[in-house]
């Protein structure tokens, strides 16, 4: 009974070490789509007022859970029993990505006077700003569902061969970390500006470094928030285009001279403006 038992636990311990060592590999392998993730989801939670910031960040987190517990069992079905469905779901989000790119893009060097950022500071009912909110939070999560996508299935390809409850227990964790980690350091760098004043408000001058590091992260805030929408812009159409380059033959031995991240920002940009060319085409034809 007792030799029973003690191999037991003697599994469990061969279980998780495998796991453990199975998850680096995979955190590793997702660490850069983590990093896309980071900046594209900053770059949506932020421009809303101070109160509002953490009310829209928890409901967009909110979302993301309930994509992991929607994506992870289909996941897990599509990759023992349809591997191919995989790619086809993998590619129609990169188009989605390389459209929300490409967009930006086209916003940057064509201003359209009512942006939704602007509309939050320029509507004046409760009903309107909420209306406004739910709208960003409908469309960031949609954004993140793609990219939780992208992270499930990076750390699927990387525990490919191992028994399945290992997959599942490695993937999941990844999920979490990605929802816990990425919106976490959201949350704080939304934050900033809050920080900021209460550092600043404890200083009994002026001046000093207590009161500097409290106006430092004050006056930083813009600035990070400005570099987050550039980079979340990039991450975008490279994430898109590397959905592409690593699931079409053809296009991942094209120009393989060039180097990696320059061709997929290029594939990203070049399918996003035609998407965003078929979108506004349809657009105007529904219009008349």
């Amino acid at each position: 009974m007792a030799s029973g038992f003690f191999a037991i636990l003697d599994d469990i311990a061969t279980l998780m070490d495998d796991v453990a060592s199975m998850t680096k590999i995979a955190t590793r392998k997702t660490a850069g789509i983590l990093g896309d993730d980071l900046a594209v989801n900053a770059e949506k939670a932020a421009g809303f007022t101070s109160s509002r910031e953490i009310p829209v960040l928890w409901a967009i987190s909110k979302g993301s859970f309930v994509n992991k517990l929607i994506i992870l069992p289909i996941a897990f079905l599509l990759s023992s029993f349809l591997p191919w469905a995989v790619t086809v779901i993998l590619l129609i989000g990169g188009i989605y990505l390389a459209f929300e790119g490409a967009e930006k893009v086209y916003h940057f060097f064509v201003p359209h006077h009512h942006s939704k950022k602007e509309a939050i500071k320029e509507t004046r009912t409760k009903e309107e700003i909420l209306q406004v909110e739910k709208e960003r939070i409908k469309s960031a999560i949609v954004t993140d569902f793609i990219l939780s996508v992208e992270i499930v299935i990076i750390a699927l390809g990387a525990v490919t061969g191992e028994p399945l409850v290992n997959q599942i227990i490695i993937v999941t964790f990844i999920a979490i970390l990605a929802t816990v980690g990425v919106y976490g350091i959201v949350a704080l760098i939304v934050r900033m500006d809050e920080t900021g004043y209460k550092i600043m408000a404890k200083s009994k001058k002026k001046s000093g470094l207590v009161f500097n590091i409290g106006q430092g992260l004050v006056n930083a805030l813009p600035i990070v928030i400005k570099a987050l929408g550039i980079i979340g812009t990039l991450a975008l159409l490279l994430v898109a285009g590397g959905i592409f380059t690593h699931n079409i033959d053809y296009l991942h031995h094209f120009a393989p001279a060039v180097p990696s991240m320059l061709k997929d920002f290029v594939i990203g940009l070049i399918v996003g403006f035609i998407a965003l060319l078929i979108f506004k085409g349809v657009k105007k034809l529904l219009g008349k």
